[in-house]
């Protein structure tokens, strides 16, 4: 079977192009996820990630390298195995970025990536729940709504942090990022609004386009008259090998994300050539900056224990945890209808920042990690990560075998500043803590406990509790230098026929949550493809 495009990948970005490339009836679609269905029905409750995170049928399961900046430590890396990808196993934040962080992408030099020109494509998604505006849209696909539960202790957080000079805000994808308040959620009807329930769904009928699941994808294929032409891509349901091509002038669009795509290009010979050759692999274009790059955000969960009761109280007790399924059940509301966070912080460490450098995700609850036995105390978590880390990992295939895991080296706190911000961000969830709004509610830091102090001690903890916030971005940045893998028009550099369209092509990671602006790359990678297809 011959396609105009080939999408590979139905996750954040995935769907919204199978979306957009398949309402002309015209163009065949054919678009390949190396998951299964969404129909684990904790997919689709909120709070369900707490089931789907860590679960082999619905994450990869990858694993990071051993890793210096945390003092030898392997992290486990969840991403999406399943139609909707992360958007289906994430924890439902919508938040889009700094404007700051889309301008400097423009003045890398990539034409078309400015705040203003990126804005159309947001709203665009967007059905926001309080209407629209000059910053959101209310006819689009992607459900974006208000919290259905509230706790004192959350309001509490948010009257901390304006006792310390943040503002208060409804609205971090407004005018400005800076200040504390409630995330909203891409969730509809109490129910969690995934890429694929946004996008894939209203178009899985359309005669034109093809979804294929379990389809593991092996390497692209290239023309044999024109070497550096992608003609179309083998890949394998089970043990059955297949073959898709590509119609005259159609394009075959990568969407599988930060560790997916690189590592499909390495294994088709597009990358590091001293990488490829250490693989055997023929070297199609030494392209060195595929699988480099590599930025996430870093989170440190800090614990409380409080003297209000919180959601372990909750769930820890057989009764008051049956309460929680039959108040979602009738109302879709209640515990089971939050996302991974309540309350939103974005702080500056250092007076003389222009923008946040920090985020706070603070949950009514507290476990060692998403997925675990609730704390036996009640307990908050107050999270924050760095915004802008200046650490840089990559990705390297470990072997020519396309279901063998690549190597993930995220190479953490490698930078003085990421060890200067991770202290500083510590000593402000202090700061939130001791304030009158917050104080009186707090019996004990539990982790990583008020005796741990210093700048060396408190570096030294953050080496041994953080973890990932699984933003992994950046590995086939977008831009014009030695070390960039697509153009701003996210074609490939040296090869005709192949994008990459995920959050891989962020030259750096932006400011916040990933899944919104990778929904917004889709989106522009969408327009970009149907104009230069006119042309």
């Amino acid at each position: 079977m011959e396609y105009d495009y080939i999408v590979v990948g139905a996750g954040s970005a995935g769907c919204v192009l199978a979306n957009r490339l398949s309402a002309d009836p015209k163009k065949r679609v054919l678009l390949l996820e190396a998951g299964g269905r969404d129909t684990n029905p904790w997919i689709h409750v909120p709070v369900g990630y707490f089931k789907t995170l860590h679960n082999p049928r619905t994450d990869w399961c990858f694993k990071t390298e051993p890793d210096p900046g945390l003092n030898g430590r392997s992290l486990q890396w969840p991403r999406g195995k399943v139609l909707g990808g992360s958007s289906s196993i994430n924890g439902l934040l919508y938040i889009r970025g700094q404007r700051e962080d889309y301008d400097h992408w423009r003045q890398l030099g990539n034409v078309g990536w400015s705040y203003d020109d990126v804005l159309p494509f947001f709203r665009r998604s967007e059905h926001q729940e309080r209407g629209s505006d000059d910053f959101h849209g209310a006819d689009g696909e992607l459900s974006v709504t208000n919290l259905r539960a509230r706790r004192d202790i959350c309001d509490a957080y948010i009257a901390a942090a304006e006792e310390l000079g943040v503002p208060r805000t409804d609205d971090f994808n407004g005018a400005s990022q800076e200040g504390a308040g409630y995330f909203q959620l891409t969730a509809k009807n109490g129910l969690r609004c995934s890429s694929a329930t946004a996008f894939l769904k209203p178009a899985k009928n359309r005669p034109n386009l093809e979804i294929v699941t379990h389809a593991h994808v092996e390497r692209l294929v290239f023309a044999n008259e024109a070497p550096e032409r992608v003609d179309g891509i083998r890949y394998a349901v089970g043990n059955e090998p297949r073959l898709a091509t590509l119609r005259a002038g159609g394009e075959v669009i990568l969407s599988a994300g930060a560790i997916g795509s690189p590592q499909i290009l390495q294994l088709s010979g597009i990358g590091p050539g001293a990488l490829l050759q250490e693989m055997d692999i023929p070297i199609v274009r030494d392209l060195a900056g595929v699988g480099e790059n590599l930025q996430d955000h870093l989170q440190v969960r800090m614990i409380y224990e409080v003297n209000v009761p919180t959601l372990n109280d909750e769930i820890n007790n057989l009764i008051r945890r049956g309460m929680i399924g039959l108040q979602f059940v009738l109302k879709r509301s209640g515990p089971m209808a939050m996302g991974a966070s309540q309350v939103c912080i974005f702080a500056k460490t250092r007076p003389e920042l222009e923008t946040p450098d920090i985020q706070f995700h603070v949950q009514p609850l507290s476990a060692d990690k998403p997925g675990i036995e609730m704390h036996r105390f009640s307990g908050i978590t107050s999270s924050v990560c760095q915004l802008r880390p200046e650490s840089r990992g990559r990705i390297a295939i470990a072997a020519p075998d396309p279901r063998t895991y690549p190597k993930i080296f995220p190479n953490y706190l490698s930078a003085l500043r990421d060890q200067e911000t991770v202290v500083d961000a510590m000593r402000f969830s202090r700061r939130l803590v001791g304030t009158a709004a917050l104080s009186s509610f707090i019996v004990a830091e539990k982790v990583p406990g008020a005796e741990v102090d210093g700048e060396d001690n408190l570096l030294e903890a953050a080496r041994n509790i953080s973890q990932t916030i699984y933003h992994p971005t950046s590995t086939c940045k977008m831009g014009h230098d030695a070390g960039a893998v697509v153009d701003d028009r996210l074609r490939v550099h040296g090869i005709e026929g192949l994008r990459v369209a995920d959050a891989s092509i962020m030259p750096t990671i932006v400011s916040g949550n990933t899944n919104a602006p990778t929904i917004m790359i889709g989106e522009k990678a969408s327009a970009m493809i149907l104009e230069d297809g006119k042309g």
